[in-house]
């Protein structure tokens, strides 16, 4: 199968290498040269724009950090949408409903199927294959790009109206923030009360209060003091802000959700959107006067 793949980040390097191992002939484009030049040595064909991708290939997938510049890849003037063989376009980043259903009008006046199919996982999921892929769009088109998405992760058909899969990645992606957020303010609480952080987790890992900051992020990043999870606060902001956005057009209320973004929006202040998501605890130690750290 021929696999146009564009965005070659944290994420979408991952895919597309498994993609080249699986076999597929993978057409590859990013902005930077030598994301480019990595996957050419493993046996991708390098694109010089978005539209050339398109042009060899009826599948394009696109792993890209925001919306607008998922807009832009798809239908800007050197994008996806001027290709000559593309039939199908997946994005696999986080856009929200909104994006996806005005990428899937845009798109399908020049006869290319949008389909929106958000992962989740980390980095550690693109990199064994692992990833939870959430794909919305007509049924035949999103069985037609199945195998692609089968070489990722594990696909869940959510519907056939465009947007549902990104809204169920918004969901996942502010419960995952909420327990971040909430983890580090009680592993906080707790070191400032004179409890070992490592028995903190053993307690809580045994109990109800376990998840994947507990069972995973805080050991590997926050304890050793790495904060190296690969994905940043900027992006996760970004997400739980989009998630709001469509709270707000639904008109459910999130107040848990609206505070959790304001603790997203604090470590970006004070660190950067380039910061990783694991040093969301650092304002709080701050503030504390403790660090969780390993003895």
């Amino acid at each position: 199968m021929d696999i146009g793949f564009i965005g070659l980040g944290n994420m979408g390097s991952h895919m597309a290498r498994r993609l080249i191992e699986a076999g597929h002939r993978v057409v590859v484009y990013d902005t930077r040269q030598e994301a480019i030049g990595n996957l050419a040595a493993l046996g991708a064909v390098a694109a010089r724009s978005p539209a050339e991708v398109a042009d060899a290939a009826e599948i394009v997938m696109a792993s890209l950090p925001t919306p607008d510049i998922v807009l832009r890849v798809a239908t800007g003037p050197d994008g996806v949408i001027h290709g000559k063989r593309v039939r199908r376009f997946v994005d696999v980043s986080t856009t929200g409903a909104v994006m996806a259903q005005r990428l899937f009008k845009l798109l399908a006046a020049h006869n290319i199927v949008q389909i929106d199919a958000p992962v989740s996982g980390g980095v550690s999921g693109a990199e064994k294959g692992t990833l939870a892929v959430m794909a919305s769009g007509p049924r035949a088109d999103v069985a037609a790009v199945e195998p692609a998405l089968q070489v990722i992760g594990k696909v869940f058909f959510i519907s056939e109206r465009s947007g549902a899969g990104q809204t169920m990645k918004l969901v996942n992606n502010v419960l995952s923030a909420t327990a971040m957020v909430a983890t580090s303010e009680a592993m906080v609480t707790g070191m400032k009360a004179g409890l070992d952080p490592h028995l903190m987790l053993d307690v809580i890992n045994a109990g109800t209060g376990r998840n994947t900051m507990t069972e995973d992020k805080v050991a590997r990043a926050i304890l050793p003091g790495t904060f190296d999870l690969g994905f940043t606060a900027g992006l996760l902001l970004k997400d739980v802000n989009l998630f709001l956005a469509e709270r707000d057009t639904l008109g459910v209320p999130t107040e848990v959700i609206a505070t959790v973004a304001k603790a997203l929006q604090l470590t970006v202040d004070e660190l950067g959107p380039d910061a990783d998501v694991s040093a969301v605890i650092l304002p709080i130690e701050k503030r504390a006067g403790v660090k969780v750290r390993a003895s």
